[in-house]
């Protein structure tokens, strides 16, 4: 059965995920009807952006529902590790867009420098909707970001950050549009010029939530130090001593632990059950009361 706390965690995600992918929504209609009556090409670009955030958005809305579910006949961890799938997909998301963005402001600098080819001169609309996408996308990174903390989803970091990388882009876009504007033909290019900039924020953001969550799938370690303060936990168990064979791993928003532990010889096994009770409590206490510990318990030499 799903506790209350796992509900309403699942109800935040779902409430913040649901505001982006409205503000998603009206934001790419705006930037696509902007982009075509201001004929400018980067706002185009920029729609297309929001509407990577907005099939995102689904994303993390269909995985939440998955991962929230506790564990099963099928899944002896529970599910938290679909949420890890969504932070990847959202990455490989950010990645295409990341790519497909400095392609586009690399092949317009082709097209003016070798080409001969004009860039159009913008419209005051495709400027508006640039500051609008800007303000929007930054407030709205706030708001995931600061939820996706609060509960300890990397899926909704995630997608927190590819509110701000849209917050780049029209960036890019703004100072594009506004150089063409003040600057007449010969500052049209300073339009792809920015998006080729802002690609690579992009892509390093999208490097960043691709890598962890890969790594998380192919089960790498948590970091020495929070293996260290495991130890260290586990050490201020008195009679208990020389932990060993220590094995992490992220299970989506929570940890695994496995580790050896030795006690006296002589020792009950009921007072051996209540040290190892009193380990998992104190790790529970840190790490959150969803994490998975597995203690085996030796005779101390």
């Amino acid at each position: 059965m799903v506790n209350n706390e796992t509900k309403a965690r699942e109800k935040r995600i779902v409430r913040v995920t649901l505001w982006g992918s409205v503000a998603n929504a009206l934001l790419l209609v705006f930037k696509f009807v902007a982009g075509i009556v201001g004929n400018s090409s980067a706002m185009i670009a920029d729609a297309v952006h929001s509407f990577s955030d907005f099939i995102t958005d689904v994303i993390v809305l269909f995985f939440v529902n998955i991962s929230a579910k506790p564990r099963d006949n099928d899944h002896d961890y529970g599910h938290g590790r679909y949420e890890t799938l969504a932070t990847c997909i959202i990455g490989l998301f950010l990645l295409f867009v990341g790519f497909g963005i400095l392609w586009n402001g690399v092949y317009q600098i082709y097209g003016v420098w070798y080409l001969g080819k004009e860039l159009e001169s913008p419209g005051v609309i495709a400027l508006i909707a640039a500051i609008v996408s800007i303000v929007v996308k930054e407030i709205l990174y706030q708001y995931t970001n600061f939820v996706g903390k609060q509960v300890d989803s990397p899926a909704v970091i995630a997608n927190a950050w590819h509110h701000r990388s849209d917050a780049f882009s029209s960036i890019g876009t703004l100072l594009g549009i506004g150089g063409a504007m003040l600057l007449g033909e010969q500052g049209r290019i300073l339009d792809p010029l920015a998006a080729i900039i802002v690609s690579f924020f992009i892509l390093k953001i999208a490097l960043v939530q691709t890598s962890a969550s890969i790594n998380e799938l192919l089960d790498k370690s948590l970091p020495k130090e929070v293996e260290d303060e495991i130890l260290s936990l586990i050490l201020e168990e008195k009679e208990v001593s020389s932990p060993h064979n220590l094995y992490t791993r992220r299970l989506g928003n929570t940890i695994s632990i496995e580790v050896h532990i030795r006690v006296p010889g002589d020792m009950s096994v009921a007072e051996a059950h209540a040290h190892t009770r009193n380990i998992e409590e104190r790790i529970r206490l840190r790490f959150g009361k969803n994490t998975h510990i597995m203690l085996h318990v030796e005779p101390k030499k």
